[in-house]
């Protein structure tokens, strides 16, 4: 790994002012990707400074319907609230089975949300709840938010400092693990409120996660597996590489679909 300098960020005025002085300096929030690109010399910043000890951006509150979760909550903290799990059970369980207890230890929502790689779950989530992506500058809303494979519309001094969004009635989630990294080949995200129903998808897409808008369309007037058997995902727009071809993974939205809609709750 190159040489770099810590810094410990106790504001994020501070860690925008730090990076801002810095020759290339980098947000550091659980370093699940950026760390391992460093280690293969592959990034080399010549500062880190840490997001993770912020106050602003930590907790989760749960207020009637509404959620926000600080961008620096980390998945094992969203996995182990009562209160998320009963307001929105999809994120819930897929903070679950997000990675390893490694990962979910250290990595955070606001650090994947940053990165979007095209295997992360939880850009899927976001879309399905129609939710709203903070900054320290602005708010988007999550269709907003994503612009293509590892793209987003941050500047570079902009730090997811939350998400927020209203609990849906019915929540679930449900993916296809690569066999070697777990990431997931195709992960499904389904979420209802009242007659509206939002599809995401994340780890099949060609430019990155997407809205299912057929399925959540034939969903929206009957909630249910039977829905969306007869309906079909254009390969052309997905991923094909030696773990599956566009159409593996055109089934594999549909089947894990079809058990999100099973599973949620």
């Amino acid at each position: 790994m190159y040489a770099t300098t810590y810094h410990k960020a106790k504001t994020v005025d501070e860690a925008v002012k730090l990076v801002g002085q810095s020759e290339s300096g980098k947000f550091l929030s659980g370093g699940m990707s950026l760390l391992p690109t460093m280690k293969q010399r592959l990034a080399a910043p010549s500062d880190l400074v840490d997001l993770r000890h912020i106050p602003e951006m930590k907790g989760i509150s749960v207020s009637g319907s509404e959620v926000k979760i600080g961008g620096a909550a980390t998945h094992y903290e969203i996995k182990e609230s009562a209160e998320l799990a009963k307001a929105c059970y999809g994120l819930h369980s897929m903070a679950s089975v997000l990675g390893d207890p490694q990962v979910r230890y250290m990595g955070t929502i606001g650090g994947s949300l940053a990165n979007n790689d095209p295997a992360a779950d939880y850009p899927a989530a976001m879309l399905a709840l129609d939710a709203t992506i903070h900054t320290n500058a602005r708010t988007l809303k999550a269709s907003e938010f994503f612009a293509g494979l590892l793209e987003t519309a941050l500047e570079d001094d902009e730090i997811v400092t939350a998400v927020s969004f209203t609990a849906p009635e019915k929540s679930g989630y449900e993916k296809f693990r690569n066999p070697a990294s777990r990431y997931a080949m195709c992960g499904v995200f389904v979420a209802k409120t009242g007659s509206e129903v939002r599809v995401g998808v994340t780890g099949a897409g060609a430019d990155g996660v997407f809205s299912w808008d057929e399925a959540a369309s034939a969903l929206s007037s009957n909630f249910s597996a039977d829905a969306i058997k007869d309906l079909a995902v254009d390969p052309g727009e997905l991923l094909s590489d030696l773990h599956g071809s566009s159409e593996y993974r055109a089934n594999l939205v549909k089947v894990m679909a079809k058990r999100a809609v099973e599973s949620a709750r």
